[in-house]
């Protein structure tokens, strides 16, 4: 029997590109996803909730007991936000989605998308920095098996995704010489999605994951 794991944010680029990656990978027996919208992806592993609210998903939280894994990929751009927007868009939402899961799935791993430059302190002058920082020291706090906090910088597309913002597709050519540059700050898709699998099937020792060890757990 593989794992089952729930995957959030599918209809961005980052949680459409680790869904790619469940449903491709033989570890994987089933992956739910919870959008506000169907996402549009038919596969046999593939389960669907519908929920417009997320700051409310007790009506569902029955239908998120016996899974392996969470790979929170929900997020938005602090840009254009004041301080208090962005807490509640991020904070907020995400504790609350972990804090339903936590109690009721104590043997699950959580993964929490975070991002390069992510504030552990809470203390520095980024503001988006510092409300990641302090969700990241929550959700390390909660009684999940195991929590990492994932902190990739550029990442590429994996070839076949749609929901690829035009600013990352006009970028894409870049990759290469960024990872050859600059190795601690580019990886692919493909390797955030297989190391999260990772973290359930085999974990790391660390809990927050800079690009090199997201590199490293992917070829684990």
């Amino acid at each position: 029997m593989g794992i089952k794991v729930i995957v959030t944010g599918v209809t961005g680029m980052v949680g459409e590109g680790v869904l790619m990656e469940c449903l491709a990978h033989p570890d994987v027996e089933q992956a739910l996803v919870i959008n506000r919208r169907p996402c549009g992806v038919a596969h046999p592993k593939l389960k669907e909730i519908i929920h417009k609210d997320f700051f409310d998903i007790t009506p569902i939280a029955s239908e998120l007991t016996g899974y392996d894994g969470c790979f929170f990929c929900l997020g938005v751009s602090s840009i254009g936000l004041k301080e208090k927007e962005y807490t509640h868009l991020t904070y907020d939402l995400t504790t609350h989605v972990a804090g339903i899961l936590a109690p009721q799935n104590t043997g699950m791993v959580f993964c929490y998308v975070s991002g390069a430059g992510t504030d552990g302190t809470e203390q520095g002058k980024s503001m988006w920095a510092r409300v990641k920082g302090r969700t990241e020291n929550h959700l390390l706090s909660l009684p999940f098996r195991k929590a990492y906090m994932f902190r990739p910088g550029f990442m590429k597309a994996t070839e076949g995704q749609k929901n690829t913002p035009k600013l990352y597709k006009a970028f894409a050519w870049l990759y290469p010489f960024l990872r050859a540059a600059f190795p601690r700050f580019a990886c692919t898709l493909q390797e955030v999605g297989i190391a999260m699998i990772n973290t359930v099937t085999k974990g790391y020792d660390k809990p927050v994951l800079e690009v090199a060890d997201i590199v490293a757990l992917a070829k684990k």
